[in-house]
């Protein structure tokens, strides 16, 4: 996945990034919805290594299945 705009990395200034995903234990969850949670996606700099951005795709996963739009 490419990111639909052009991120400049603070530490070295490049504008490549290399897209990364985090699930399993590392999956990102509500604190009042302890069964629910998304995989977290970094936005990691190619040229100096430096995480440029982290986000939740579907952050309504985050919510009980009540409370989602």
């Amino acid at each position: 996945m490419q990111d639909k705009y052009v991120l400049n990395c603070p530490f070295c200034g490049g504008t490549e990034v290399i897209e990364s995903w985090q699930g399993g234990y590392g999956a990102v969850t509500a604190v009042n919805n302890k069964w629910g949670g998304a995989g977290l996606y970094h936005s990691i700099c190619r040229n100096c290594g430096s995480v440029v951005r982290s986000y939740v795709k579907e952050p309504e996963k985050l919510l009980k299945k009540k409370d989602r739009r």
